[in-house]
C-alpha cells in the first residue's frame, strides 16, 4: 500500500487501528500543565515523549506491519527516517518477526541511531536530507527486495497515529484546540481525521520550525512543494515536502498552520524539563513554544474560548549530551 493523492483515511480506519494496536503500543498521559496556561485556559500535554520507542511514530508503524501478509515480511521492510520512524519500525519489524533497515541522516541523533540499534535494526547513512535517504532506500530496494515501509504518507500510517487523537478525545473532556507539530504531516492528518469526525468544532492546528516549513508552503501552492529546509534543532520536523495524502487531509480539516522560532523552542524544551519534569525532544516541544510564543495564537487567546488546549509532545529521544546546549538562546518567558 502506499500514499497517493486517490488513497484516503476515514474514521472508521482510525478506529480499526486502534483496535489492532489495543494492547501492543503506551496509552500516553494526558497530564495538565497549569504553569504555561494562560489567561485561565485548561492546558494539557499529550506525552507521547512517554510512548514505545519514545515516540509516536510507533502507533503508525505497527498498524503498517500488522496488516502485511507474512510472504510480504519475507525480504525484510525499511524506511527513510530522520531516527524516531527508523527505531519504530525496527521496534515493530521485531514484533512481526522481520528484519529492518533504515536510511538516516549523516547527522542522526546518538540516542536515534542507538535505539534503531537496539532494536535490531541494521542503519545505512545517506546524505543529509529526506530526499537523499528516500534516494537510497529507494536504489537499494531494486536489489535487496524489501518493503519500503514510508514515513508518513500512507494511509495505514497515517491511521496508526491518528489513534494519538482518539485518545486525547476520550481524555480531555472539553476540548477546543489540539496544537500538533508537523513532519511530513502523518501525525496531523491522523489527528485530525480523529477528531474531526466526532468533534467538528475543534481546532487542529499544525505548528512547525520557520526553516522547515514545508505544510504551510503546501497549503500556500495548493500542493505539496519541495522547499529548502533550514537549519533548526527540531530534527523530526525536516522533510523538504510533505506528502500528498497527508496534505489533502489538512487542507480538509486543519484550522491552520504556525512557524515557530527556534528560541521559543528552547524556551519550551527548558519549561518542560524545569516545571513539568519532562525529558522531550526539540520536535516535540515545537507545539509548546507556538502556544506560549505565536502571535496567532496570542490573539486568538484574547477571544472568550470553552474547553482545553492539548498540545502534543511527539518524542523524547534527545541526546542529552547536548541537552545543556539545546538552553542557550532561548527566548525570555512573560
Amino acid at each position: 500500500m502506499s500514499g497517493t493523492i486517490a488513497a484516503t483515511v476515514t474514521p472508521a480506519d482510525v478506529e480499526a487501528a486502534a483496535d489492532r494496536l489495543e494492547g501492543r503500543i503506551t496509552r500516553t498521559p494526558l497530564l495538565p500543565f497549569a504553569d504555561a496556561a494562560r489567561d485561565g485556559e485548561r492546558l494539557l500535554l499529550k506525552c507521547e515523549n512517554l510512548q514505545r520507542v519514545g515516540a509516536f511514530k510507533a502507533r503508525g508503524a505497527l498498524n503498517y506491519l500488522l496488516q502485511l501478509p507474512k510472504d510480504a515480511l519475507a525480504h525484510g521492510v525499511a524506511t527513510y527516517s530522520s531516527g524516531n520512524h527508523g527505531a519504530a519500525l525496527a521496534w515493530a519489524a521485531r514484533q512481526v518477526g522481520a528484519a529492518a533497515t533504515i536510511f538516516v541522516p549523516e547527522d542522526v541523533a546518538a540516542p536515534k541511531r542507538a535505539a534503531i540499534e537496539g532494536f535490531g535494526g541494521r542503519i545505512v547513512v545517506a546524505g543529509r536530507t529526506s530526499a537523499d535517504r528516500r534516494a537510497a532506500c529507494e536504489r537499494e530496494q531494486q536489489r535487496a527486495g524489501f518493503r519500503i515501509v514510508p514515513p508518513f504518507d500512507d494511509p495505514w500510517i497515517v491511521a496508526g497515529q491518528g489513534t494519538c487523537g482518539i485518545e486525547i478525545l476520550e481524555d480531555a473532556g472539553e476540548l477546543a484546540r489540539v496544537l500538533v507539530p508537523v513532519g511530513g504531516g502523518g501525525l496531523l492528518s491522523g489527528i485530525a481525521v480523529a477528531i474531526k469526525s466526532r468533534r467538528p468544532d475543534v481546532e487542529i492546528v499544525g505548528v512547525e520550525p520557520v526553516g522547515a516549513a514545508s505544510m504551510k508552503a503546501a497549503l500556500a501552492a495548493g500542493r505539496p512543494v519541495e522547499i529548502a529546509v533550514g537549519e533548526t534543532i527540531a530534527d523530526g520536523l525536516k522533510p523538504v515536502s510533505v506528502g500528498e495524502l497527508t496534505h489533502a487531509i489538512a487542507a480538509r480539516l486543519v484550522a491552520s498552520v504556525v512557524t515557530v522560532e527556534e528560541a521559543w523552542i528552547r524556551a519550551a524544551l527548558r519549561l518542560l524539563f524545569e516545571r513539568a519534569k519532562l525529558v522531550v525532544e526539540p520536535s516535540g516541544a515545537a507545539t509548546l513554544a507556538a502556544y506560549l510564543f505565536a502571535p496567532e495564537l496570542r490573539l486568538e487567546r484574547a477571544r472568550p474560548r470553552r474547553g482545553a488546549t492539548v498540545v502534543v509532545l511527539s518524542g523524547g529521544n534527545v541526546d542529552l549530551s547536548r541537552l545543556p546546549n539545546l538552553f542557550e538562546g532561548a527566548a525570555p518567558l512573560a
